[in-house]
């Protein structure tokens, strides 16, 4: 008989205890430091995809050049890479350089080491075929005109062709690095701790709390990106608009 009462108080103290009330859902973001381990991942997705950025925006400057040289085996090998970028997705570079190091060489590189070169590689490529594509949009009667004025050839680069070309690559570059940003998210799959990991951290770790979490996180999340990448992606088109030859 107590044996009944006693399971039948405990059923009932169990009901009660599912059926309250749940806190509400965004509350979540306030709990413990969540909010602060989301800006600390999202400080780590921007650091990896700045200093990529910083890396490749001067190699893909020299390799744009570098395109531009009129020897076939220089064409060869600048269309060679750029080919080998543009077709392997940067996820798969990410697994080659990641895993592929460690079992080659037996020199392990650090998850955001390995983001950091493979967007790098990725960046040097994007950006030199901007550079090229710069270049090559000048009008040739612009040359032309420079060495009927007597112009050096290294003259005709420093006034004629550079100055366009800056104008050309600033707006671009700016779209480039907005790209870089986002597709750095990539690294979270290669066990990089940037903001996408540590919102699913924060889902998993309150998955019975808040069941309804990963509406508020990734939410956040997409706001944190739209706050970065906005302003960036709205500065490109301004500048395209200012600086348009």
């Amino acid at each position: 008989m107590f044996w009944k009462g006693g399971c039948a108080l405990l059923t009932f103290n169990i009901l009660l205890s599912a059926n309250a009330e749940k806190p509400p859902v965004y509350t979540i973001l306030f709990a413990g430091n969540n909010f602060q381990r989301l800006l600390w991942g999202l400080f780590v997705t921007l650091r990896v995809s700045l200093i990529a950025v910083l890396l490749s925006l001067p190699l893909g400057i020299l390799f744009g050049l570098f395109m531009r040289r009129k020897d076939p085996i220089s064409r060869g090998i600048s269309q060679l890479y750029l080919a080998f970028i543009r077709i392997m997705p940067p996820l798969v570079l990410l697994f080659l350089v990641y895993f592929g190091t460690a079992r080659i060489s037996g020199f392990h590189l650090s998850g955001e080491a390995s983001g950091i070169l493979v967007f790098t590689l990725w960046g040097t490529a994007e950006m030199g075929d901007l550079v090229r594509a710069a270049i090559g949009s000048i009008p040739k009667h612009q040359k032309e005109s420079g060495r009927s004025l007597g112009l050096s050839s290294w003259q005709i680069y420093r006034y004629i062709i550079i100055p366009q070309t800056v104008r050309r690559l600033i707006p671009l570059s700016i779209n480039l690095i907005t790209r870089m940003i986002k597709t750095t998210s990539l690294i979270v799959l290669i066990g990089v701790v940037e903001v996408l990991k540590t919102g699913q951290q924060i889902i998993d770790a309150n998955r019975f709390q808040y069941p309804k979490a990963s509406i508020v996180i990734y939410a956040v999340i997409f706001f944190l990106y739209f706050i970065v990448c906005f302003p960036i992606s709205q500065l490109g088109k301004y500048l395209e608009k200012k600086l348009k030859v």
